[in-house]
């Protein structure tokens, strides 16, 4: 169809023109960032990704959510060129966690970015996880896989992880049983639903309309260093590799 988000399919490609659209918001949202996608993926080249942080830094009336399994790539970055960007209370950084051999390890990476909130997506769990380190989560999401053939969840895998979130005092948020019929399954836990979530670390930024339109003038001009496909332009890319440093001072 044209004109929808997936007309060329499901390859990655950037969307540029996209970028500023959260400066256009003037009402707080939650935003789940690139959620049909990984902002990590190995083809979003460092310079985009550098572009869609100065954006969250840019509305900081809004709370966001970044979700990744290329963990490795984030903890580099949010230890280098994108420590600031770890440090911001209205971001939250998570990792995909679905089973021991390929989700713990990604939960080590995340505690090593050390961002200012860091939360875990155990969705869908796909056996028990055992025991494992909390220290340094801010938050765990849980939930069972949904859809044709969805593999089935344990209660005792769930309560294994309440557990240990409730003697680590980390927020636990169970979002569903899943199954081939989700909504049929529900999301009560012993006859309780769990709806928690991070703390605020930080009072709520209030919208302000000069910082808006200052800062909307500089995304946008930011997203035509992008060319249509989503590359980086050869001009742009030493300009957006020196922004870097400073990108705090860009926006004020």
């Amino acid at each position: 169809m044209p004109g929808h988000p997936y007309q060329r399919g499901f390859d990655p490609r950037l969307a540029p023109h996209k970028l500023a659209d959260p400066l256009r918001w003037t009402r707080p949202r939650r935003v789940f960032v690139n959620s049909m996608s990984d902002l990590f993926l190995e083809d979003v080249p460092d310079e985009y990704i550098l572009a869609v942080v100065q954006v969250m830094t840019a509305a900081p009336w809004h709370t966001y959510q970044v979700l990744t399994k290329r963990s490795e790539r984030m903890m580099a970055m949010l230890q280098g060129p994108l420590r600031f960007a770890a440090e911001l209370p209205q971001v939250w950084w998570g990792v995909s966690v679905e089973n021991r051999k390929h989700g713990l390890p990604r939960v080590e990476h995340l505690r090593q970015a050390r961002p200012h909130v860091a939360f875990l997506s155990i969705e869908p769990l796909l056996e028990d996880l055992g025991e494992f380190d909390l220290s340094g989560i801010h938050g765990v999401i849980v939930g069972g896989e949904s859809g044709p053939r969805a593999r089935p969840l344990e209660k005792a895998w769930v309560l294994n992880l309440l557990r240990q979130c409730r003697a680590a005092g980390v927020p636990f948020f169970f979002k569903q049983w899943g199954g081939v019929r989700k909504h049929a399954t529900g999301r009560e836990l012993d006859g309780h639903t769990y709806d928690e979530q991070p703390a605020p670390t930080a009072a709520p930024v209030a919208y302000d309309a000069d910082r808006r339109r200052a800062a909307l003038a500089a995304i946008e001009e930011l997203a035509r260093r992008f060319d249509e496909d989503g590359a980086v332009a050869h001009s742009a890319r030493e300009s957006l590799l020196g922004e870097r440093r400073t990108p705090r001072n860009k926006f004020g």
